[in-house]
C-alpha cells in the first residue's frame, strides 16, 4: 500500500515564525529548533536528541501546522494525549486523538475528520498506528509527517523498550515521501544507532541539542536514615510539586502515607491500583499545586508539567538513562530543580537478583548489569557528577571538568583509606565459607554472639569481633564500596550470599590500597537554606506574583484544564516583572500567543492593574 505524500509549496521561513510567534507566542527559536522545523518543512527526515523542556515538541507542531495536510503524533501512553491535545486546543490548534477510550462512533468522527482535511495534529499509540485498518484510511488523507515521540523505546537495549515501536519502520514503505521524525531526550549513541536502523531512518539528518540540563541540581546520597533524609531534602519545597520514585507498590503506599503524616500533599501511583485510580491520581497532579507524586517507574513518560521542582530516588534506578530520564521530569521550565538518588547496598543486591533472575538471554543480562555498574560508579563518584552523566551520552567533557551545581562540586567528599577494614570484611566472607549475607558477616566483625553465630561456630574465626568500632551502617558503606569496585559480588544462587572476585586477592594479600568515600558520621546530611527568593520572586513582588497564579488557577478551574496549558510559571514571572498593560505589550511576552490572548488575556491584565 502507498501512502499520500502531500504536496507542499516550497518553504517559506517567514510562515514558521509567524506561526511561532502567533500561536505559540515566542519571539524565535531556540537553539537548533529552526534547523530542525526547516528540514521537515523541507520533506526531510530527521532524529531529534534534545533534553527534557528544551521544546522537542515544537519541531514537529509547526510544521503540522505549516505543512498542507495532517500531521501524525505517535505517543506511547494513551492517559496523555488528552492533555496533549487539550494544550494544542488552547493554543487554537486543531487537534484530536484517537485511541481505545472512546466510542466506535467517537473514532468514527476523528477519523472522518482526518480524511476530510479537518485537522493539523493527530496523536495516536504505536500499537494502534500500524494496524491494518489505521494504515488503510491514513493512506486516504493528505499527511504533513509523522512524529515519533520517545523514540528511545524502539531500542531493544534501551531503558524503556515497547515492542509495539519496532514496526513503526514499516512507515517508510507504506508512506513513502512523507518526512519522518524521531525524537527523545533520552539515547546515548548504541540507542541513536537502533533508531536509525529500526526505524528506517538511514538518512535522516541528525540534530544532538545536547543533553545538560544545567537547571537541575544532582545529588546522591548513601543511605543512612532515608526517610529523614527525604525530610531534610524537601524542606526547601513546602509549595511545590515533585516526584519520589521507588521501587515496589508497598514502599509507594509506605512512603506516601508517612509523608501526609508529615503534612505534605502526596499522592501514589503504581500499576497495583486501577486505571480510574492512576488517572485520577495522574491528573491530580497535572492540575493541582503543590502535589508530591510518590510513583513507581510506572509514572512519568511524557508528563508535561513544567513546574516539577524536584524528583527524589528513595531506591537506585536500574541505569543512568533510567535516572536521567526519570530526572529530566523536573525543570522543565528552565528554572531551578533538584534530583537526590538515595541508595545503599541493598538496593544494589536487590537489582542484581531480578537481573540474575530473569528469563532474559545472557547478552541482555550482562548489559543490564554493566548499566547498574556504571550507575552505581556514578553515585561513588567523588568528582563533578554532571560531567560523567554527560560523557555517558557521548558530549566531550574536559578533563577536571566541574558544574558548579552538583553535591560533589558544592561540597567536594574527603577520600579516605580502608585497606585495613576491607580485608576484615574479605577475610571473614572466605573463612565463613562464602555462604552467608552480608548482615551475617558484619555480626561476625562486630563480635555479637547471635544465634545463626553460635549455630555456625563462628564466633570461633579470627575474624570474630576484630571490627567492633564499627557501627554496622559503616560496615554497609565499606561492603557498597568494595561491591562497586568489583572485589565482592552477591551471587544469587546461594540467596545473594556474599562472595570474593578475582581481584579480592590482591587486596587480601595487601598488594593494593582500598579507598572510598568517607562515609556519613549521622543521621542524615544537612541541605542548604530554604532560597528567600523562592521561584526567583522577591518580597516585594510576592503580592502580584500570588495575585497571578490565584488569577490562574481561577481560570484553570473554569475551563477545566491544568494551570500550566494556560500560562507556565516562567510567563507568569515575565509578566511580574514588566507588568503589561495593553494586549501588545502582553503579545511580546514568551508564552502569549493571539489565541490565549483572546481568550485569558483581559483577567491577567486586570489582575496586573489591580497590584501596580
Amino acid at each position: 500500500m502507498s501512502g499520500s505524500a502531500t504536496e507542499n509549496p516550497s518553504f517559506e521561513p517567514q510562515a514558521a515564525l509567524e506561526i511561532l510567534h502567533r500561536t505559540f507566542g515566542f519571539q524565535s527559536f531556540r537553539g537548533q529548533q529552526g534547523a530542525i522545523v526547516d528540514t521537515l518543512m523541507q520533506g526531510d527526515d530527521a532524529i531529534v536528541i534534545m533534553p527534557t523542556g528544551a521544546g522537542k515538541s515544537l519541531c514537529y507542531q509547526i510544521p503540522s501546522i505549516c505543512r498542507v495536510g495532517l500531521g501524525v503524533v505517535v505517543s506511547p501512553l494513551i492517559a496523555l494525549m488528552q492533555d496533549q491535545v487539550d494544550a494544542m486546543l488552547q493554543l487554537g490548534v486543531r487537534a484530536a486523538f484517537i485511541n481505545s477510550s472512546q466510542s466506535a462512533s467517537e473514532q468514527h468522527q476523528i477519523v472522518t475528520a482526518c480524511t476530510q482535511g479537518q485537522l493539523d495534529i493527530l496523536y495516536i499509540a504505536p500499537e494502534r498506528l500500524v494496524q491494518h485498518d489505521t494504515i488503510s484510511w491514513l493512506s486516504q488523507c493528505q499527511l504533513a509527517l509523522f512524529a515519533i515521540d520517545e523514540a528511545h523505546c524502539v531500542s531493544q537495549w534501551g531503558h524503556d523498550f515497547r515492542k509495539d515501536y519496532l514496526r513503526l519502520g514499516e512507515l517508510a514503505e507504506h508512506f513513502r515521501g512523507v518526512p519522518r521524525v524521531a525524537l527523545t531526550a533520552t539515547a546515548n549513541p548504541a540507542v541513536r544507532n537502533e533508531i536509525r536502523s529500526n526505524l528506517a531512518l538511514e538518512h535522516a539528518r541528525e540534530f544532538i541539542g545536547g543533553f545538560d540540563r544545567p537547571n537541575i541540581r544532582y545529588a546522591a546520597q548513601e543511605k543512612n536514615n532515608e526517610r529523614r533524609q527525604l525530610m531534610q531534602f524537601l524542606e526547601p519545597f513546602r509549595d511545590e510539586s515533585g516526584i519520589v520514585y521507588c521501587l515496589s507498590r508497598k514502599r509507594c503506599e509506605s512512603i506516601a502515607d508517612f509523608l501526609r503524616g508529615e503534612g505534605h500533599n502526596a499522592l501514589v501511583y503504581h500499576a497495583g491500583l486501577s486505571s480510574e485510580e492512576r488517572a485520577r491520581a495522574q491528573s491530580r497532579f497535572l492540575r493541582e499545586d503543590s502535589i508530591i507524586m510518590v510513583a513507581t517507574i510506572a509514572f512519568g513518560m511524557g508528563i508535561d508539567k513544567p513546574d516539577i521542582r524536584f524528583v527524589a530516588h528513595m531506591n537506585i534506578p536500574k541505569s543512568l538513562e533510567s535516572f536521567y530520564q526519570e530526572t529530566g521530569r523536573a525543570g522543565r521550565d528552565g528554572n531551578p530543580a533538584e534530583a537526590l538518588l538515595l541508595y545503599g547496598y541493598n538496593d544494589i543486591v536487590q537489582l542484581r537478583s531480578f537481573i540474575d533472575n530473569s528469563d532474559s538471554e545472557e547478552n541482555y543480562k550482562h548489559n543490564e548489569r554493566q548499566k547498574l555498574d556504571t550507575l552505581l560508579g556514578w553515585c561513588e563518584t567523588a568528582h563533578c557528577r554532571r560531567g560523567p552523566l554527560l560523557a555517558y551520552f557521548g558530549e566531550s567533557i574536559d578533563a577536571g571538568y566541574r558544574c558548579g551545581n552538583c553535591d560533589n562540586c558544592a561540597s567536594p567528599p574527603t577520600i579516605v583509606d580502608f585497606t585495613n577494614s576491607a580485608r576484615q570484611l574479605l577475610s571473614t566472607v572466605y573463612r565463613s565459607g562464602q555462604r552467608f549475607g552480608l548482615a551475617h558477616n558484619i555480626d561476625i566483625l562486630r563480635g555479637l554472639e547471635t544465634e545463626k553465630i553460635k549455630t555456625h561456630s563462628h564466633h570461633r574465626l579470627s575474624t570474630f569481633g576484630i571490627g567492633a568500632e564499627n557501627s554496622a551502617a559503616k560496615w554497609r558503606s565499606i561492603a557498597r564500596a568494595l561491591l562497586s569496585q568489583g572485589y565482592i559480588a552477591n551471587d544469587a544462587s546461594r540467596y545473594g550470599a556474599v562472595v570474593l572476585r578475582e581481584q579480592s586477592r590482591e587486596l587480601l594479600r595487601g598488594e593494593t590500597p582500598f579507598t572510598m568515600r568517607e562515609p556519613p558520621a549521622d543521621t542524615g546530611t544537612a541541605q542548604k537554606k530554604t532560597n528567600t527568593r523562592r521561584n526567583g520572586v522577591g518580597q516585594k513582588d510576592r503580592e502580584l506574583w500570588e495575585a497571578l497564579r490565584e488569577c490562574r488557577k481561577q481560570l484553570a478551574a473554569d475551563f477545566n484544564i491544568p494551570g500550566y496549558m494556560i500560562f507556565h510559571d516562567a510567563t507568569l514571572m515575565e509578566m511580574m516583572e514588566s507588568k503589561p498593560q495593553t494586549d501588545s505589550e502582553m503579545l511580546s511576552i514568551n508564552g502569549v500567543g493571539e489565541a490565549k490572548l483572546k481568550k485569558f488575556g483581559p483577567a491577567f491584565l486586570e489582575t496586573i492593574k489591580q497590584h501596580s
